[in-house]
């Protein structure tokens, strides 16, 4: 089984999946997200993001934050760095829903094209012993001041491992603050504050995190040869660990987790059977991927 092709396939449909994402959010434009994390061009009708962007056909905008000064939004695009800017809370739910299955089948076609990749681990540094000082009575002493980090620039990249399933998790029983009980004094002069309004679908939400996904997302299609030795590094490293320490209940032993992949609404991928009813694109290449990656963990190639 060669899924090289199948392979190249995938990582085309994701790119114009992801080029529709960056379209619908109005961030093609916007620093961190060009043309050559996309693959495919910028998608047109998107506008910059400093100027109140608006997506293709004018229909998802953009709302800037409260108190952000036009100035702040113009160094920020001089630094080509995305201004904080939010999203309305429908468009940003209709993203999230395609981005989290593409975000899984990225992983799974990483995973099928680090079959065959064999890495060698550099050796392990010796851990230096603590010096005798700090054993000593000097360890009481008070320290100095601390001294602040520098700031340093984030490094975007897509997580190699699907989020784990937590069945022991209890959900939390939170009350809306609009449907929270009222509860008055007996004093009849205090002031009424009226409760908040329930959520709209129209509520600004913080674009910044969906933004870094929709970054590494681009990232990892960009160089998808350069996240499979990332992922053959980590298989090394795991490989390595589990002769070294045993099986350790604690480490993650499948890139995968049981069940269905994250986002996906199909179980299986079967090319001639018919799709039921809500089936997305995104859905037929995440089943795909998932196979491919099945397969390539799997039968591993040793040759």
């Amino acid at each position: 089984m060669d899924g090289s092709e199948a392979i190249r396939q995938n990582l085309e449909a994701l790119k114009r999946i992801l080029a529709m994402l960056v379209a619908m959010a109005g961030m093609a434009d916007a620093g961190g997200l060009g043309a050559g994390s996309l693959g495919a061009g910028r998608p047109g009708g998107a506008r910059g993001v400093g100027d109140g962007a608006v997506g293709a056909g004018g229909q998802f905008t953009f709302f800037p934050r409260k108190g952000a000064a036009a100035s702040r939004q113009v160094r920020a695009e001089k630094s080509k760095l995305s201004p904080a800017l939010t999203l309305s809370r429908a468009l940003y739910l209709a993203i999230l829903r395609l981005l989290r299955p593409a975000e899984a089948a990225t992983r799974r076609l990483i995973i099928a094209a680090a079959r065959g990749i064999v890495v060698t681990l550099p050796p392990l540094r010796p851990r230096k012993p603590k010096p005798a000082m700090l054993r000593g009575p000097r360890a009481f002493l008070p320290k100095g001041p601390k001294k602040r980090p520098k700031p340093t620039s984030r490094i975007l990249s897509l997580s190699l491992l699907d989020p784990p399933r937590r069945p022991f998790r209890l959900p939390r029983r939170v009350v809306p603050a609009h449907a929270a009980p009222r509860i008055l004094g007996l004093d009849f002069s205090a002031t009424y504050c009226p409760l908040p309004p329930p959520p709209s679908p129209d509520d600004p939400i913080d674009a910044e995190r969906l933004g870094q996904r929709l970054a590494a997302l681009g990232a990892a299609l960009d160089d998808l040869p350069g996240q499979a030795k990332r992922f053959a590094r980590w298989q090394a490293r795991r490989d390595a660990a589990i002769a070294r320490d045993g099986p350790v209940s604690s480490r993650r032993l499948s890139p995968l987790r049981r069940g269905r992949p994250p986002g996906g609404r199909l179980a299986r991928y079967d090319p001639g059977a018919p799709l039921p009813h809500k089936i997305r694109e995104v859905d037929e290449i995440l089943a795909h991927a998932h196979a491919l990656a099945i397969y390539a963990l799997e039968s591993p190639d040793t040759s």
